[in-house]
């Protein structure tokens, strides 16, 4: 199993991140953390770790997708997961039981679920992302697994490629559906939270930002072959909203 984090002047969570991976009570995974030569103290703050982490490489990059691609090459696990800097494990079992899955269930790949907390109040939960009803037909609604609960088997990124580093937001999205679109993968679908996220992330932070992000969703519809429209495309902030009110209640 391998687990790659990625990095950019982090060095308000990245603790909380790599701990939560040091935490898990599963313990053959291989760490490798990409860093994009921050210039804070993330940096000195992972190498505080160093005996604890398989690989560290702190260089420039073309952003975040380059670095993930950059990791992934570096892996040499059967099983590849993606842990953002600002996230962290749900619980210390997570990783375990993605395994226990792998092996008895004979899968490719397998998602779940996640929870949004406010940054500076973590016991409040904001937002809870359920990839329980997604199916394929859900990508032409803009509508994907939750992505740090995605693990697939790394011979996949070899067969059908990497993060395309000519998208800035939805790379994640464009892999899961080409992914996805190959008959031959078996998914599966864990019920269970996986991730804690801190909103804020890249792909949530403001309008021009959701702008781009579902410019590049109907250009990953349209470069996969899978046929949807902007209105589609934009109806899944119903769903979003419905997750928002769902939890409060």
């Amino acid at each position: 199993m391998s687990i790659v984090t990625v990095c950019f002047n982090s060095e308000k969570y990245i603790a909380d991140c790599i701990d939560s991976v040091l935490r898990q009570e599963y313990k053959n995974i291989e760490y490798i953390i990409i860093d994009g030569n921050s210039t804070d103290r993330t940096v000195d703050i992972i190498k505080s770790y160093k005996n604890r982490i398989s690989k560290f490489i702190s260089e420039p990059d073309k952003g975040i997708y380059d670095a993930m691609n950059k990791g992934i090459r570096l892996s040499t696990g059967k099983i590849i997961g993606i842990l953002n800097s600002d996230d962290y494990f749900a619980d210390n079992q997570v990783i375990g039981k993605v395994v226990d899955a792998f092996k008895n269930e004979n899968i490719d790949a397998l998602y779940g679920d996640v929870r949004f907390i406010n940054p500076d109040n973590p016991e409040k939960t904001i937002r809870y992302y359920s990839s329980k009803n997604f199916k394929f037909s859900s990508f032409k609604y803009g509508i994907m697994p939750a992505h740090p609960s995605f693990y697939i088997k790394r011979i996949f990124f070899e067969k059908f490629g990497y993060y395309r580093t000519d998208y800035k937001i939805a790379s994640d999205f464009e892999l899961m559906l080409r992914f996805f679109s190959h008959s031959e993968m078996k998914l599966n679908y864990i019920p269970m939270t996986f991730v804690t996220m801190r909103m804020g992330g890249v792909s949530t932070q403001d309008f021009n930002s959701q702008i781009i992000l579902n410019k590049e969703i109907l250009r990953a519809c349209k470069e996969n072959n899978l046929k949807t429209n902007v209105f589609k495309i934009y109806s899944k902030y119903a769903f979003k909203i419905f997750e928002l009110i769902h939890f409060k209640r």
